[in-house]
């Protein structure tokens, strides 16, 4: 069937791996959210942020009603978040935000990540300097005027809006908040009618450290390995692109 069908194939692989991967961590923080403030989204807004998160990506509504209905059983440990903080190869520094049920099982992984492709893991807090903990809201600009928007979120804390390409290639419309303003903003964004496409507290690398093309290949093989672990939530890093 020739190569464009085996690349078309592998394309469509990987998307289903990540798809996999996006649920797993959404079902994690769906179960967190019923944890911490119970099992409706009308009174729990870290369950509705997490299901609105869900929708965007298109993750089944019967495993989301599954993963709260997990949540409320007994036999459903407790997750633990835990921040890593360390350096890939050529100095680039690297944010590891996981979820997990085995803190003696996530740090060794984690370490052994680090270790394996010739990075170094650090102590918590040590890149504070580089990476500021942000709320960013994802939402269609379609329909929208964003200079009036910008004017009237300005109370719910907006610091910036702005548009850019998502993956899929659609423009989207990108909001930056304090990390304490999010539950504002995110009351804001409600009583405007806008529905977010995502809403998260996301960690923005303030300074960025240039790396060759071949120096990358070196950095991502780290950040795949990090990515790939179940445990893991979400990897940031300050590679410039």
């Amino acid at each position: 069937m020739g190569r464009a069908f085996e690349f078309r194939k592998e394309r469509k692989f990987k998307r289903w791996a990540k798809m996999a991967v996006q649920f797993t961590r959404l079902g994690k923080e769906i179960v967190m959210a019923v944890k911490a403030g119970g099992g409706s989204p009308d009174t729990n807004s870290r369950l509705r942020t997490a299901m609105q998160n869900a929708k965007a990506v298109n993750m089944p509504k019967d495993r989301v009603e599954a993963a709260i209905k997990r949540a409320t059983s007994k036999d459903e440990g407790n997750y633990e978040e835990i921040v890593y903080e360390g350096y890939a190869p050529h100095g680039v520094a690297v944010l590891v935000e996981t979820a997990t049920d085995n803190t003696n099982r996530t740090v060794a992984n984690v370490r052994s990540y680090f270790t394996k492709t010739n990075g170094s893991l650090g102590k918590t807090g040590s890149l504070d300097f580089i990476f500021s903990r942000k709320s960013v809201f994802t939402f269609d600009p379609k329909n929208q005027d964003l200079d009036e928007m910008e004017l009237e979120l300005i109370d719910a804390g907006l610091e910036d809006l702005f548009t850019e390409t998502d993956e899929e290639g659609n423009e989207i419309a990108v909001i930056h908040a304090a990390y304490e303003d999010f539950g504002k903003m995110q009351k804001a964004l409600e009583e405007k009618g806008i529905e977010t496409k995502s809403a998260k507290l996301e960690r923005i690398a303030q300074s960025h450290h240039e790396v060759t093309e071949e120096q990358v290949a070196d950095v991502m093989k780290l950040i795949d390995k990090l990515e790939e672990d179940d445990d893991v939530q979400a990897v940031y890093h300050n590679m410039a692109e």
